[in-house]
Parts: C-alpha cells; structure tokens; sequence
C-alpha cells in the first residue's frame, strides 16, 4: 500500500519507467534507488562495486537489474545502454572525493569528464532515451569564498582536479546539448548541483559524516582540520527530490527545464564543521573531536549556493531544516551500530509525509 501511494508523487512519472541509474552503488546513487523503486520504476544499475564496508548499497539489498562496469569503458557502456532501452537516466557515476583527486588526478578526470562524454555518446544512438539528468556538484564554480551563494551563470571552474572536473563535466553537458542534442525527439539533458549531502549509510574515506561514525566505532576523538569551514549541508533526500523534480520535467518534454539547477540548502543550512559536530554530538553523546593543524591539500573555506531559480521556476524547495537533516543522520548511524537496523525507509516515509504536510509541489499530482 505504502509503493502505491509513493507511486502518486513527481505526477506519477516514474511509475513503470526504465530508469537506469550510473554510480547506484555509491551514497546517493543507493538512496535514489531505493526512493525510485518505492516509486515504481523499472530500474537498471550501472556502476563499479562499493569500496567501503560496510556500505549503503549491500545494506538495502534490492533487487535491480545491475551491471558492474566501469564507464571509462566505453564500448562495453554503450552495449549496457543499447540492450536496457532507458527512457531516463540520471548519470551519478564518479570520483566523488576532493582528496582523492590529489592523489589520482587521473582516475578523478578520466571518470568524471570522458566517462561523461561516454555516456552521452551513446545516448546519442539509443532513441529510447528521453531525458538525462547529469549530476555534479556546487564545487564546480571558480569559489571566489565570497559571502553570497553561486547561481547557476556563475563562473565555472576549480582549483583541485575534483572541482575542476566536475566544472570540466557541465561544459561537456553545455556542448552535448546544443552540438548533438537539438535535433526534434531529442533527449532533453540537464545538470543537478547540490551542496554537501549528509545521511545514513555513507562510509566514504574523507568526509565528515562517515569520520565521525568511526570514530565513534574506534572510541577515538575524531581529528578535525578546518572546524570554521563553511559548506552549504543538507539531507541527502533534499537534493533527490530535486533531482527527481527535474526528471519529471524532461519527461514531460519541457525543453525549458533542459540547462543547469541548483538545489542547495536555506541560508541557515550554510554552516560550519564545528556546528555539525556539535548537533550531532547532542544526538549521539559519544561522539569527541579536537582540532588538529596538519599539512593539507587546498580545500576552500567558504562555499554557498543559491537555489532561488529552482525554488522559482520548479517550485522546488527543502523539507528538513538543517537541525531536522543531521538529527535524522545521527539517528541513522546510532541506530544502525547500536542495533543493525537500516531505516532508510522509514526515513523516506518521515521525508514524504513532512512535504505533504508542507504542501510542496512533488507531494501534489
């Protein structure tokens, strides 16, 4: 019953829809497949196996159709795409980690720019396809750390060879739309940035979040290098809801709707490392910290989106305030090591029935 009243948001598009999904092993790619399986879709994942364990991903235990390939790969990603027919994708695949970048910068640009180029390319040969939703990220603009947040016509660009390839990914999105993918019946083709995810069930190397959750697991005082660095945070379903706003609209073949989003958080989501720290030590006690100074690779300070022509022109808007997303993230991961239960789901239900009692627009047919 619970599927079949999930299946009446986003105007009920993705029910019965051949959704394929790059990079759904990984943090926000499992939580998207899970919310579009509780909304009908017909799913097919492409993506590499997860690194960490434990992870997200093997917790839910769904059952997709799924194909662990690597889309440098480019023959063999356009075979995948061809034999699954998908009438959307929404492209998450990548080397998501700043400093991993430094470490291979290689790895980092041949995923996230040719692995894109990739995939359009054969988009361009499946006539299934009707829309494509690109994910990146908020660090794909040249961060001047000023006090107001970027908008979407803002300067592309990026210091290490993360941002920079994510800015390197939107051009090739700009290019692909208007070279390859203007021609009538086209695929409509979009860019997501979001600013910086928290939520159950991440456990990446160099991030806060999954820090503080071993740190917890080793009874150790988490390390922190920059406590007064300021990110735009939000729940990782806050920026899925975006994300599968946009894909309705492609769907619905809107051609406005095809050019570049922000979906970031409030201004009172733009906060500090410290200020996470300490709302999620209120909810879990056991958590301890100490600032450290330390050799590092650059990291900006300072990083802010504006989201006003997404809450303008999609109607779209956050549903958690900042103190609701890392409440939930907390509960998540304490309840997770204290009983080995996995409530994503139940957090999705507490999402959804917060936005319909806000009122907003994806709750609505």
């Amino acid at each position: 019953m619970e599927s079949m009243v999930n299946s009446q948001l986003f105007g009920n598009i993705y029910q019965g829809r051949r959704v394929l999904l790059t990079g759904h092993t990984g943090f926000k790619g499992s939580w998207l497949t899970l919310w579009l399986k509780e909304l009908g879709g017909n799913i097919t994942g492409i993506a590499l196996p997860p690194e960490a364990r434990p992870n997200h991903w093997d917790l839910l235990n769904l059952d997709i159709e799924e194909h662990l390939i690597d889309i440098r790969d480019s023959d063999i990603l356009r075979k995948t795409i061809k034999k699954t027919q998908p009438e959307i994708i929404f492209h998450l695949a990548a080397q998501p980690l700043v400093r991993r970048s430094y470490s291979d910068p290689l790895e980092t640009w041949s995923t996230n720019v040719m692995g894109t180029v990739n995939l359009l390319e054969a988009c361009r040969v499946c006539p299934s396809i009707k829309a494509i939703v690109v994910i990146t990220t908020d660090k794909c603009y040249e961060n001047e750390e000023w006090i107001w947040g970027y908008r979407e016509n803002d300067r592309l660009g990026g210091y290490d060879p993360y941002s920079a390839s994510k800015a390197g990914t939107e051009l090739v999105v700009a290019s692909y739309r208007k070279s390859f993918f203007i021609y009538p019946g086209a695929p409509l083709l979009a860019t997501a940035r979001a600013g910086n995810v928290i939520g159950g069930g991440d456990w990446s190397e160099d991030r806060l979040i999954p820090d503080i959750v071993r740190s917890v697991q080793n009874d150790v005082n988490l390390l922190i290098r920059s406590p007064q660095a300021t990110r735009p945070w939000q729940h990782v379903l806050e920026s899925l809801s975006g994300y599968l706003l946009l894909g309705q609209k492609l769907l619905c073949s809107d051609k406005s709707f095809a050019e570049a989003w922000n979906f970031g958080p409030g201004f009172e989501g733009n906060q500090n490392v410290e200020k996470i720290i300490t709302l999620m030590k209120s909810t879990w006690p056991a958590i301890r910290w100490q600032q450290v100074d330390e050799p590092r690779p650059h990291e900006a300070l300072l990083l802010q989106l504006d989201s006003t022509k997404a809450r303008q022109k999609l109607n779209w808007k956050p549903v958690w305030s900042f103190i609701e997303g890392v409440t939930e993230t907390a509960n998540w991961y304490k309840t997770c090591l204290e009983t080995g239960a996995i409530i994503s789901n139940d957090q999705i239900k507490r999402y959804i029935s917060k936005a319909r009692e806000d009122r907003i627009t994806w709750t609505r047919i």
